[in-house]
């Protein structure tokens, strides 16, 4: 690997970066960090030049689909679907969005829809359940959001921004995050609506809550990353300059613990940013245990070319590269596992293991790529969401299962 001015990672040529994760996502513990919020002061992909490996929908929907090894297809949308989320306590139930403007709470064992989320304006880009699945979240790209109320399919709350960027739960409170195209980004209380903003000057492009709950790191349009305190409303540490993005930050994760944060950028650079410290540095052996899960610190990084690059931090060295036929649009380590998800523009789903770089499974159904994926808790099923219209349930077999 390449290193540039010891606090960039240069993993694949000048590919724009699209995915950058962690090994695991971890559940917060049921602590107090709710409590923390309680007294919270409320206040009113490329540059397209490459387009090898890409197909157009028209294309692909014109092949037939030879193999489908999913369990079920929810075919409600009449779009492409764009975001899909499982509900966090019983993985049960999943949420889609999609191009028709319109999201669906729907039962993973039969497809059968339990209630529709009515009313959006435009594509429906984001879907989320809260952390107890008690609330189900859809915003769209004109910035509409509502929540709904589970158990009654009744709309709770709602509110209008401006063109939606991401939109997230905190990981232990009713509390909603969203980022939005003017540089904002809002936290509501729901269903109460007390509202707290953290205006920017620069464009979002991407966010995420940290697994303490107290704070949140965003990237944006200009390079630059900031770490916000939620309970304060200020910015803790701000990434700009040398330290930054020479362009738009697209993607970004957090290790286990929130200590260490990946950021991908279209300048190609994979940068790894101490939460606590501001500071950004490749990491040593003496923090590696921040990131080591099943003692490997590994950290895969997606590209559009087709490539997964898995990097050892313990070295500081690419430990493997997974050639993919196509583009990758979304990638996810499974918990406290070394094997690593993707999901391209050829519509296939592959899992990967990331100590030896080897393909582990490949799972097929989709006539167009497939846009968002989401594991459930013990990553025995997968639920995908594709530019064919359809959302697909496949069940992941592996041997030492």
């Amino acid at each position: 690997s390449k290193i540039m001015d010891q606090d960039s990672i240069m993993l694949h040529g000048d590919e724009e970066i699209i995915e950058v994760i962690e090994l695991s996502d971890a559940e917060p513990g049921p602590d107090d960090l709710a409590d923390d919020l309680e007294d919270v002061d409320f206040e009113d992909g490329g540059d397209g030049e490459d387009n090898e490996g890409w197909e157009t929908e028209d294309e692909m929907e014109a092949e037939e689909v030879e193999q489908d090894d999913s369990e079920l297809t929810f075919s409600k949308h009449t779009g492409s679907v764009f975001c899909v989320g499982l509900d966090p306590a019983t993985n049960a139930m999943a949420v889609t969005g999609g191009e028709d403007d319109k999201a669906y709470v729907w039962r993973i064992s039969d497809g059968e829809v339990l209630f529709e989320c009515t009313g959006h304006k435009d594509s429906v880009t984001c879907v989320c359940f809260s952390f107890d699945s008690a609330l189900v979240a859809s915003g769209d790209m004109s910035g509409v959001i509502k929540v709904w109320q589970v158990d009654t399919k009744e709309e709770v709350w709602s509110f209008e921004v401006s063109d939606l960027e991401w939109l997230e739960w905190h990981p232990c409170a009713p509390v909603l995050l969203a980022g939005t195209d003017d540089g904002n980004m809002w936290m509501w209380k729901v269903p109460g609506g007390e509202c707290k903003t953290f205006p920017s000057p620069a464009c979002h492009g991407n966010g995420k809550i940290l697994p303490d709950g107290k704070r949140a790191v965003v990237g944006y349009e200009d390079g630059s990353v900031r770490v916000w305190d939620l309970k304060k409303g200020n910015s803790l540490h701000v990434i700009k300059g040398r330290d930054g993005h020479k362009g738009a930050v697209t993607c970004l994760a957090s290790n286990k613990d929130g200590s260490l944060v990946v950021t991908g950028s279209v300048d190609g650079s994979a940068k790894l940013i101490n939460t606590a410290t501001g500071k950004v540095s490749l990491g040593d052996s003496t923090s590696s245990t921040h990131y080591i899960v099943n003692d490997l610190p590994l950290v895969g990084v997606a590209y559009l070319d087709g490539t997964l690059v898995i990097f050892d931090l313990a070295t500081q060295t690419v430990r493997n590269r997974c050639r993919h036929e196509a583009g990758i649009v979304h990638m996810q380590w499974e918990e406290s596992s070394a094997l690593v998800s993707t999901c391209g523009l050829d519509g296939a789903l592959r899992q990967w293991d990331g100590r030896s770089g080897n393909l582990v499974s490949e799972y097929r159904g989709h006539a167009a790529e497939v846009l968002a994926f989401a594991l459930n808790r013990d990553s025995s099923m997968v639920v995908t969401a594709s530019g064919d219209h359809q959302a697909k349930v496949f069940c992941l077999q592996r041997p030492d299962r």
